[in-house]
């Protein structure tokens, strides 16, 4: 691998930006001066390119060096065109505590060309389909791999045609033989898919597809991370700037090397500074499908699925599955929500009144905090039984419950604060409160400060109807 070494994040202060910037403070940036924008860079929380001045000519020099600074060690590779493209890859740095993971895994479900039309757009509908609401973010999956099983550039071409009329969704075009991905290619020439794959065979002639076509190319040797690297040296010399690097996905006995491969190509480009290692890495779970025989559906299903998982976890930018089934899916999609959401931020939603229902002036009024886990459950369990009622969320600094009153983030203070700002007391006539189980240890001093009568409700939100019925008198 390459001897050639990056800055890691860690090496990266704010003065290393601020220096090479103009240093003119225009506030054109949105920033109060070029220091303040510099942190902002290093912390990733704005663009390069949001300082007007560096994109003139006379500063040309100067962005070009703040880009290669700022150069992740995981290369973005981007796959698809229009809103739905998704991005591969980005990564700063190994591990999410040390910063953000960027970019989530893209998740692909596959279908074949030798799949009936009507199997192979039910396919697509139940991708396109797929969603959920998780903790205020919306679920989803992100693209569709189109595998040649038959072998004949017809059959896939005919197969990459519909589904490229079927779906905006990007594509991946899965064939070993250069002749069936040109094929496919053909019938959608401007659809910037991913080309699965370049061996040590074909190298050469995916890689001239690849730079024909302005196409992302998968880079392939299972498990031979020495044969992996040249192949990306070779490509890469060769013209061909955007790779993925697929390493190999074994299932049962060849999990620990799977692991082990992924893992090891992440810490060679984020630890090592490895350019060649410096590439999104594609996992392919429904290698649990094969060779299996009589196997249940469901349990190949489940194998798919914990085999995904593990790959989420261990640094895949891109998965390719077969089984569709939300319960399969979903587990992984919200494993993946929570490893990219940013750890130096709670996941917190915003604080004042939340309206249930249609409530009077006699309905009940409760609190939460404001951690987004705790809200959308206590918001779940009041709209799901229909239940007209104020909820008040607190601002906790996104600590739950029992953690922000441990901690002094909820505070019988913060709690009469939010009484009063949220006007609540000129929509109801009683002044009554009803408070988690888990905060009843500063019921008191909610009582003293806000001056409303406090009772202490369920420590679960689920029990809140029971309660409300047994329980709430205004």
């Amino acid at each position: 691998m390459s001897e050639k070494k990056k800055a890691g994040l860690k090496e990266l202060s704010p003065i290393d930006v601020y220096k090479i910037l103009p240093k003119i403070n225009c506030k054109e940036c949105g920033q109060e001066n070029c220091m303040a924008f510099a942190t902002k860079i290093v912390n990733r929380e704005i663009d390069l390119d949001t300082c007007p001045p560096l994109l003139k000519k006379e500063h040309e020099k100067a962005y070009k060096q703040l880009k290669e600074l700022l150069k992740p060690a995981v290369k973005e590779v981007v796959v698809g065109e229009g809103d739905l493209a998704v991005k591969l890859g980005g990564k700063l740095v190994m591990y999410r505590h040390e910063f953000t993971y960027m970019n989530p895994t893209a998740i692909a479900i596959d279908v074949t060309d030798e799949m009936p039309e009507a199997e192979v757009q039910n396919r697509i509908k139940k991708t396109e389909g797929f969603s959920y609401e998780y903790i205020g973010y919306t679920l989803k999956l992100n693209m569709v791999a189109v595998r040649s099983v038959s072998g004949d550039p017809e059959k896939f071409k005919a197969t990459v045609k519909k589904v490229a009329e079927s779906t905006k969704l990007p594509l991946i075009l899965c064939a070993l033989n250069p002749s069936v991905v040109e094929a496919g290619l053909m019938a959608a020439p401007k659809a910037k898919p991913l080309l699965y794959a370049a061996t040590t065979e074909n190298w050469k002639d995916m890689a001239e597809l690849a730079l024909m076509y302005n196409c992302p190319l998968v880079a392939s040797a299972p498990n031979d991370l020495n044969a992996l690297a040249s192949l990306a040296k070779t490509l890469t010399a060769y013209g061909v700037q955007d790779l993925v690097l697929d390493p190999g996905t074994f299932a049962n006995e060849g999990l620990p090397d799977t692991i082990n491969n992924f893992t090891m190509l992440r810490r060679a480009a984020t630890k090592g500074g490895e350019e060649l290692a410096g590439y999104p890495l594609m996992g392919v779970p429904m290698v649990a499908w094969m060779g299996n025989g009589d196997t249940a559906e469901d349990l190949l299903k489940w194998r798919e699925s914990y085999l995904a998982s593990m790959l989420v976890v261990r640094f895949a930018d891109i998965l390719v599955m077969h089984g569709s089934d939300g319960w399969s899916l979903l587990p992984i999609t919200v494993l993946r929500q929570n490893i990219y959401t940013d750890p130096r931020k709670p996941v917190a939603v915003a604080p004042g009144l939340k309206v249930f229902g249609t409530p009077d002036e006699n309905s009940p009024v409760l609190f939460t905090s404001n951690f987004a886990l705790t809200y959308y459950t206590v918001a779940s369990d009041i709209e799901s039984n229909k239940l007209n009622a104020y909820l008040i969320v607190v601002e906790t600094e996104g600590a739950a419950i029992d953690s922000g009153v441990a901690g002094r983030k909820l505070t019988a203070e913060r709690v009469a604060d939010a009484i009063k700002e949220s006007g609540v007391e000129g929509k109801v006539k009683h002044r009554r409160i009803i408070i988690p189980g888990k905060a009843s240890r500063i019921s008191g001093e909610i009582e003293e400060l806000s001056g409303w009568k406090v009772q202490v409700g369920p420590r679960d939100s689920s029990e809140i109807p029971k309660y409300l019925i047994e329980k709430w008198q205004p």
